[in-house]
């Protein structure tokens, strides 16, 4: 059978020879062979020489590269052999087979070479999630894969992908189980015990990304009191009480993310009268907020830019609710403030706090410079891949 080919312009397969995994559509010539979205493609330089192997799709990013190896195939065996290689590594982290400690993410697209991938693993399930049309087609392959994975202990492989392939593809995919079936669906983080809402809920279920950062914050709970906005499941809510804070309040203007909340604090803390939750917008709550309330704040908002036209608006955003911070935390407080936008890089979230800061006239150090946790790798080709950032503040 012969196979789609892609042929580049003169010149642009330097990023390629860099071993960066995308092929953008104005770097292409010509296609051959037909491709549809979602098949697999070879990619030629100009001058005919194979440079690289993946899924093909419509859109700036034209081929998400899987392999730099003309003699490696897409087949079963390639699968099996790169989940095996993503899970060892979460095995060298300690992150696996712990009864104390059953959730991680397994894949995490470009960073384990698999991009337009995630793949999360909460006790006994793992959430898979394709954000291409290319890894949507090979679901079952890759579930199928999952069961070989010597170590590996999953029963069931659930698929969450309604939300997250391209709209434009037209796949009307519904989320369900691709093999197994389990109604399990509390996991254990470093001890502590959580609901995982993989059928209706964010991401797969979990913010796994904030693991690291939620163990940081317990560190600096004792004794203080604590606003976590955007608290969604409550995941830093719960780790500030173990932490042995004096008071917690969990802020979201989602009723189930509260309710949420609100079953997790009761998991691991049954009739906790220290923490309170309310369903409200953020901004609004701390208009509302008596100053020096609170000597403890985490601001972890939903993405303020999805894309780069955002930006603006995003950086805006990101000012304004730091400021609200800054105007409101006790002298002497902890500031915990994230974005997740991908469009927003490091440099740029820090100007926009830093914005604030001074705005503020307080004198403000920066005590961690936090991101996304070594189960969520960046590869050092796909400097793109780090999304998560972070600062803990001290603010006098």
């Amino acid at each position: 059978m012969t196979k789609k080919r892609i042929v580049l312009k003169p010149k642009k397969e330097e990023s390629l020879q860099r071993l960066h995994p995308w092929v953008f559509s104005g770097a292409i010539a010509r296609t051959e062979g037909e491709p549809a979205e979602g098949d697999i493609v070879d990619v030629y330089t100009a001058g005919q020489e194979f440079i690289a192997r993946g899924h093909y799709q419509i859109g700036s990013i034209s081929v998400r590269v899987l392999t730099f190896d003309p003699s490696e195939e897409i087949d079963a065996t390639f699968w099996e052999r790169r989940l095996g290689l993503a899970y060892k590594m979460r095995q060298d982290l300690g992150l696996t087979q712990r009864a104390d400690h059953q959730i991680y993410r397994l894949v995490h697209g470009e960073g384990d070479r698999l991009p337009g991938l995630v793949v999360d693993v909460y006790g006994k399930t793992a959430v898979m999630q394709a954000h291409s049309v290319g890894m949507h087609l090979q679901r079952h392959d890759i579930a199928e894969a999952l069961r070989k994975v010597p170590g590996i202990e999953i029963e069931s492989v659930y698929y969450k992908s309604e939300t997250t392939l391209p709209y434009k593809a037209d796949l009307r995919q519904e989320n369900g189980f691709l093999w197994g079936n389990s109604a399990e669906n509390v996991a254990a983080e470093y001890g502590l015990r959580f609901h995982i809402d993989w059928l209706k809920g964010q991401k797969t279920g979990f913010f796994i990304d904030q693991r690291e950062n939620r163990a940081l914050l317990e560190k600096y709970a004792e004794g203080r009191t604590v606003l976590n906005m955007f608290c969604y499941t409550g995941g830093f809510s719960v780790y500030a009480l173990r932490g042995g804070a004096k008071l917690v309040h969990s802020v979201d203007s989602s009723a189930k993310a509260i309710e949420l909340t609100n079953q997790n604090v009761a998991l691991n803390f049954p009739e906790e009268t220290r923490h309170q939750a309310f369903a409200e917008d953020a901004f609004k709550f701390l208009d509302d907020m008596k100053r020096d309330a609170y000597d403890l704040m985490v601001l972890d908002p939903p993405a303020f830019a999805k894309h780069r036209d955002a930006l603006k608006n995003a950086l805006q955003g990101y000012r304004r609710l730091n400021a609200k911070a800054f105007e409101k935390i006790k002298s002497g407080g902890i500031l915990f403030t994230f974005s997740c936008s991908q469009a927003v890089n490091k440099e740029q979230f820090r100007t926009a706090v830093f914005s604030a800061a001074a705005a503020s006239r307080r004198h403000v150090r920066i005590l961690h410079l936090l991101t996304q946790p070594a189960d969520h790798p960046i590869s050092i080709y796909h400097p793109e891949g780090e999304y998560l950032k972070g600062l803990v503040l001290y603010v006098e």
